[in-house]
């Protein structure tokens, strides 16, 4: 019986065949800079690649949001900030427009400054970043508008909560937003009316006593601007707090997601020098193994018939 391969040739392409899968390999990850980039390369590392990369892809997006929550509240910072510049102002007005120096004429037109305030205020709880009214609470739309024509010119669109959550990458979760009218509109709980520290409620109080040249009125309204020019300082509070928890936030998302980047890495990523070296020595191996046959005796086919 005649066979195919003799044993003798079988080691030979055997170790062939492994030399070049091993020279396949090397020059796979010499290219590549990978040392795994099928499931097969290592199997038993392909699990905690692929929950790494997960987590990689997830803290990416958290960094995303976190962005853009860090703009929302420096918008709503310098929001809050010329509130605060405007409660002063009016403040201020209130406080000439009690004196006994000013008469009718002079108080009615403090009371349209007034007025310019109190449009200004509603524009602030109007402000928006790229097209979402950050103090819209989850509608995202102006919970006010102003309408000069109407008695009370401060019209209620709409006062949904702000239910949203800023999701932190160290674990929980914190509030990402006050809405207008907890910030501009402030309602006692007990009352179901406007509070004392209420801002439009405040402005359009001192707006009325100008115009009715009612210096009592006026006095009292100055407590009702400086109970509201606190709540406004309050806000802004929130924000200052809230813009250091993102950036906070921020920091540590931009660690953790170096450290994936490591481990992934290390899962994956091929020893370059190393690979280099054993395609050299395969392919060296492999010349070594084509010459040692090329001089070995070779049986033909009249050795058998022999």
């Amino acid at each position: 019986m005649i066979t195919n391969v003799d044993p003798q040739n079988a080691l030979f392409l055997n170790g062939i065949d492994r030399i070049q899968n091993e020279i396949s390999q090397a020059s796979d990850q010499v290219s590549s800079g990978l040392r795994i980039t099928v499931p097969s390369d290592s199997p038993d590392q392909i699990g905690a690649l692929l929950q790494l990369r997960a987590n990689l892809s997830q803290n990416s997006q958290v960094q995303s949001n976190l962005s853009l929550a860090l703009t929302n509240a420096q918008a709503a910072d310098n929001a809050l900030s010329s509130s605060i510049q405007l409660m002063d102002t009016a403040t201020s007005l209130a406080t000439q427009g009690a004196t006994a120096t000013s008469d009718a004429t002079t108080r009615a037109s403090l009371a349209q400054q007034v007025q310019s305030i109190l449009q200004q205020m509603v524009s602030n709880s109007q402000t928006n970043v790229q097209g979402v009214y950050i103090f819209g609470g989850d509608q995202g739309t102006p919970q006010y508008t102003y309408d000069p024509t109407q008695t009370d010119p401060v019209i209620t669109q709409q006062t949904s909560a702000s239910t949203s959550q800023i999701q932190n990458p160290s674990g929980g979760t914190f509030p990402a937003a006050l809405t207008a009218r907890q910030i501009f509109d402030d309602q006692d709980p007990t009352t179901g009316g406007p509070a004392t520290d209420n801002v439009f409620g405040a402005l359009t109080t001192l707006i009325t006593a100008l115009n009715n040249n009612d210096t009592a009125g006026i006095g009292n309204s100055i407590s009702l601007l400086q109970a509201a020019s606190l709540h406004v300082n309050n806000s802004d509070a929130f924000y200052g707090n809230l813009e250091d928890q993102i950036q906070s936030a921020t920091t540590y998302a931009g660690n953790y997601g170096i450290q994936l980047q490591t481990e992934i890495s290390n899962i994956q990523d091929a020893d370059i020098p190393t690979a280099a070296t054993e395609l050299s020595e395969a392919n060296t191996q492999l010349q070594a193994a084509m010459e040692m046959e090329g001089q070995l005796p070779h049986s033909s086919l009249f050795n058998y018939l022999g």
